[in-house]
């Protein structure tokens, strides 16, 4: 084993050994704030060591203990969260289920308040030292680029621009004369410069010499990659599917076309609205509804048809906020409308008014966070004029979302407004992560407690 590999293979052992301490911090920490003392009961040390083996099972089935060299920090971040949500879930559902004691909910939600904040801080720390390290020339994987071009002048700037990343090129192969070493040459210059990895340009490359390549790579322990013109689509999200024998390249997959990733979202949604409408909604409907029915007549809730996933058709739910008047038309609220009535200038301001939406979460229609839904006259409108407009509909509409957390709100007068709204929409369709599902909630709240001079 090269020098440099030595220790990597005792990364996933640190990983692990290290997320159990930060989770038996937080099983001790719960355990002095809610009995005042550091050494839990017999009945809670046995639920100790039940979070410990279900976070083990998560660790390795949610393959915690892989890094990606090329990952972010936010990427890696939100394969924790990811993690951390399974196993919350299954704690739950064992909870509920069996009930062999009436564990302390405080207890449950200190020790994983603070075992998220303790993993999430030693993971970022890691990410960062483990940079630091292969600046200073440890932990590299050596690279041989076969075929110069392009392509190899781009991955060869991308090496020398982050050095964090850890590859080393050591030549490039090829019958150009401006290589480092010809083709015929390239398994002898492989091996005598201890190469980890073999990128190959496909442009430069026939069917024959590329299998040739791998197999000498597979004999080899030497790592293969293929790089072809596909890799100038960066501004697309590709994806390999297999269809029989025959790989297929997908040019615009997302993240929640993956089954598991849906469910994740699909089960922080249901999580989320549950305790919101049993917590808030529960006694805020009747009181909002009071106030509404004091100033004007018509019905509490204003429900509306809207575009939902895949342009599927669903009522969107809101306080109604104007002075009610049968079968009227729809017309974009502008500022100073006098159609709003005093309650609902209040709703609007505070985004109040879009609470029963939580209800449209609980049913499946919509999302805590997505593209907002527009009102259907408002997507025909601005559909001829914006490129790539119904990709926003790719997934659920949701009470908030990356435009509205970047100050997108309210009125669209301007193709610009509308514009500006969409891209950010598509960003995080293309984007999506629990992470960033959980930044644009923090910065949603933080928008309505400073307050928003669009909100009208």
């Amino acid at each position: 084993m090269p020098a440099n590999h030595r220790y990597s293979q005792y990364f996933p052992i640190l990983f692990l050994i290290t997320d159990l301490v930060c989770l038996n911090i937080g099983v001790l920490v719960a355990n002095q704030y809610r009995y005042g003392s550091l050494i839990p009961s017999d009945e809670y040390q046995l639920l100790q060591l039940l979070l410990n083996v279900i976070w083990v099972g998560v660790f390795f089935s949610s393959n915690l203990q892989r890094i990606n060299r090329n990952s972010r920090l936010l990427d890696h971040l939100n394969k924790v969260l990811t993690g951390l949500v399974i196993n919350l879930s299954i704690v739950f559902a064992l909870w509920f289920a069996l009930e062999p004691v009436d564990y302390s909910r405080k207890y449950l939600f200190v020790t994983y308040l603070i075992f998220t904040v303790a993993i999430l801080l030693w993971r970022s720390l890691w990410h960062y030292l483990i940079r630091y390290y292969r600046i200073k020339g440890y932990n590299i994987r050596r690279v041989v680029i076969i075929g110069k071009g392009d392509l190899s002048d781009s991955l060869t700037h991308y090496f020398k621009e982050t050095p964090e990343l850890g590859y080393q090129l050591v030549g490039i192969v090829d019958n150009d004369n401006g290589a480092d070493e010809s083709l015929t040459n390239f398994e002898e210059f492989t091996i005598n410069n201890k190469a980890d990895i073999v990128f190959c340009c496909l442009p430069h490359l026939q069917d024959e010499q590329v299998k040739d390549v791998i197999d000498f790579a597979e004999n080899n322990l030497i790592k293969v990659n293929l790089i072809s013109q596909f890799s100038r689509l960066s501004n697309y999200n590709l994806s390999i599917e297999q269809f029989g024998n025959i790989p297929i390249i997908n040019v615009n997959s997302i993240p929640l076309d993956s089954q598991v990733n849906r469910l994740i979202k699909r089960g922080f949604d249901l999580v989320f609205s549950s305790i919101f409408i049993l917590l808030i909604l529960s006694w805020l409907i009747p009181i909002i509804g009071l106030l509404i029915k004091m100033e004007s007549k018509g019905p509490i809730f204003f429900k509306q048809k809207r575009h939902g996933k895949d342009n599927n058709f669903f009522l969107c739910w809101k306080f109604r906020t104007m002075a009610f008047e049968k079968g009227a038309d729809f017309k974009q609220a502008t500022k100073n409308d006098n159609r709003i009535t005093k309650m609902g200038a209040i709703l609007r301001k505070t985004s109040i008014d879009e609470l029963p939406q939580f209800i449209n979460v609980f049913l499946g229609d919509m999302s805590v966070v997505g593209p907002r839904p527009h009102p259907i006259k408002l997507n025909e409108e601005f559909q001829p004029k914006i490129d790539r407009f119904w990709q926003r509909h790719a997934v659920k509409p949701g009470i908030t979302g990356l435009a509205q957390a970047k100050g997108f709100r309210g009125e669209t007068a301007e193709l610009s407004d509308m514009s500006g709204r969409v891209k950010l929409d598509r960003f995080y369709v293309k984007n999506w992560s629990l992470i960033l599902d959980f930044k644009i909630i923090l910065l949603t709240a933080l928008a309505i407690v400073k307050g928003d001079q669009n909100a009208y």
